[in-house]
């Protein structure tokens, strides 16, 4: 009697709702999904077929970058994976090089508890940029699938863990119906954002994948490439970041704009020793400024906080 008491309990959706929020709040059970060679400080080139078949993921400490426990596919899969997403222990995984047939699951490596998205049958369009994450308006967990082809048909998909189901978004908006490339994205509070280039002019597109609205954001004037760009999460605020040259003597600095009243509001850059081969990888739970810095002599690379 006692089991069953306790198993409605914390099965119950007030008990997982306020599980998940002490957690998020108190920032417990974080940590950092890695891929890495077993050699952690080991230099290594991805594009090296031979080295890239020992890569693995792996989970690292969120504050002493220490290896955790080692993720195997849970499908006993040999194939290299990716990770598209990850939030509140679920973590979403599909195909290193997506298609439009790739089968996607939702995983729960802590309990190991498996998901598999039935395949859609949609339209086959050739390119794919996938993303997921928690909805938290809505309570529901989303993957969000965006799909074109070479003529610039754009589709989306959106994928609903409660329903178990696809639906695809008919409305396009009219700005997205032309040449644009894409380059990185980032998913926050249900809601898909991507950096995409329309000639010479920069923009963050979003998705919210509960309203299934667009929106389009021109990133500030001095953003004028991606190298050295990053989109990721400062203070519950999505923000950009961009390496910029010329600081002061002997320094380099990543200045940092977040989306604030659908505006971006210019913040106090991150400012740091010079180091050619320094560069932001992304934005820690704790707001802290995450650099990857490499040592070609040495032939390691290291994580940094800024």
């Amino acid at each position: 009697c006692t089991c069953k008491s306790w198993s409605d309990l914390i099965g119950s959706s007030s008990f997982v709702s306020t599980h998940l929020h002490r957690n998020v709040t108190k920032h417990a059970h974080v940590y950092l999904l890695c891929l890495h060679h077993p050699n952690v400080e080991r230099l290594d080139d991805p594009d090296d077929p031979y080295v890239k078949q020992e890569f693995q993921w792996s989970l690292f400490s969120n504050q002493t970058f220490e290896e955790c426990s080692k993720l195997i596919h849970p499908l006993g899969s040999t194939e290299h994976y990716g990770i598209y997403g990850s939030s509140n222990g679920l973590v979403c995984i599909s195909d290193e090089i997506l298609n439009f047939d790739s089968p996607i699951h939702i995983w729960n490596p802590s309990v190991r508890k498996l998901r598999t998205p039935p395949i859609s049958n949609n339209i086959k369009f050739s390119y794919i940029a996938l993303q997921f994450g928690f909805h938290p308006g809505v309570d529901d967990y989303k993957a969000v699938r965006m799909m074109r082809t070479n003529k610039n048909a754009l589709a989306v998909e959106v994928y609903s863990l409660r329903t178990d189901s696809w639906k695809m978004i008919a409305a396009i908006p009219p700005w997205l119906k032309c040449t644009w490339q894409h380059y990185k994205g980032t998913f926050f509070d249900g809601v898909a954002y991507h950096v995409i280039q329309k000639g010479p002019i920069f923009s963050v597109m979003s998705f919210d994948s509960g309203s299934e609205e667009f929106e389009e954001f021109i990133a500030p004037d001095a953003i004028s490439g991606t190298f050295g760009l990053c989109i990721d999460i400062y203070k519950e605020q999505i923000c950009l970041l961009f390496r910029c040259y010329g600081c002061e003597e002997g320094m380099n600095k990543v200045d940092l704009w977040v989306l604030q009243k659908k505006r971006w509001k210019q913040l106090c850059p991150f400012i740091f020793p010079l180091d050619e081969d320094s560069v932001a990888v992304g934005i820690s739970i704790d707001d802290e400024l995450l650099m990857e810095i490499t040592d070609f002599d040495k032939g390691v690379a290291d994580l940094y906080l800024c």
